[in-house]
């Protein structure tokens, strides 16, 4: 059993890594959940005050997440079409040219976004970039916690 757990903890913590970067999958949700699985086992590496605290920390990345795209694109000036054209942006990137369509699509998608709400070449440029600059951040975010599960995983495994 304590096997089956490990094994399958590593597989889920290696779906959490490509979560880091493919926004379908929730990375560090992900990540979590093979913590999760060694508490299972018949020795429980982790006291319940770490597990909330892993817990929390990875609520706030997710949900912060969601917002650093939103405010970056703000910061530089973006309105909501630059911000609905970078969502789109992710979707399209997901089945274009991955993993480079990742980085490129949000930003394209958040050009036309501001493009089409009416906003010059310069804002739009700007917030586009304001965008990238946040999914970028997010991305760094969401793979540190990951990594930081990963060592607590491996250093109880």
């Amino acid at each position: 059993m304590e096997v089956f757990l490990a094994v399958a903890g590593i597989i889920i913590l290696l779906i959490g890594f490509v979560g880091c970067f493919v926004p379908v999958l929730p990375g560090p949700p992900l990540a979590y959940i093979s913590l999760l699985l060694l508490q299972i086992g018949p020795d429980t590496p982790y006291s319940l005050r770490f597990m909330i605290v892993m817990a929390l920390a990875v609520a706030g990345v997710t949900f912060v997440d969601y917002l650093i795209p939103a405010i970056g694109a703000k910061r530089w000036g973006g309105s909501r079409y630059g911000i609905i054209g970078a969502l789109a942006g992710v979707v399209v990137g997901l089945f274009i040219f991955p993993p480079f369509g990742f980085i490129l699509f949000p930003f394209l998608g958040a050009l036309a976004g501001e493009m089409l709400g009416g906003s010059n070449t310069d804002k739009a440029f700007k917030a586009a970039f304001g965008t990238f600059i946040g999914w970028i951040l997010g991305t760094m975010l969401k793979f540190s916690t990951t990594v930081v599960i990963a060592y607590y995983f491996f250093s109880n495994l």
